[in-house]
């Protein structure tokens, strides 16, 4: 883990985002990818600092969603905006993607998750076996 003055600047990011998700949640995408491009990119490099980079950041922004319940909102919306948002201003080619499962329990279920090298990211499993994806946000824009 970096040092506490970037891990408490990361925390805020996070929790500023994890707090706009209901307005977030509610764009259509096209508009969503606009506002959370960044104007400017950090620098991620190797494949190998970008995986640590994601996994300290996930660290916190799982921190920062549980330590600011009921304010914010535990989801894997809520992860996934947040993380894409920090992820994508730190320089990382993330996407997010938004799927979803039609046959549990007869109702329609939906996921989030982020890619990375066409990949899921940061999952505890694979979502593609249960979620088919429908739509994604990336730097590139929604496809």
């Amino acid at each position: 883990m970096r040092h506490r003055a970037h891990v408490l600047k990361v925390a805020a990011q996070a929790f500023l985002v994890a707090l706009a998700i209901p307005v977030l949640a509610r764009l259509d995408l096209d508009v969503l990818q606009r506002v959370l491009e960044p104007r400017r990119l950090g620098r991620a490099s190797r494949p190998e600092d970008v995986r640590q980079l994601g996994t300290e950041y996930a660290t916190i922004v799982d921190a920062v969603v549980r330590r600011a319940r009921p304010v914010t909102r535990q989801s894997c919306l809520t992860r996934g905006i947040t993380l894409y948002a920090l992820l994508r201003r730190a320089g990382v080619e993330v996407s997010l993607c938004f799927g979803i499962d039609s046959e549990f329990e007869g109702h329609a279920a939906g996921h989030c998750w982020l890619v990375l090298d066409d990949q899921p990211f940061l999952e505890p499993s694979d979502p593609r076996s249960i979620f088919t994806g429908v739509a994604t946000v990336s730097s590139a824009g929604v496809g």
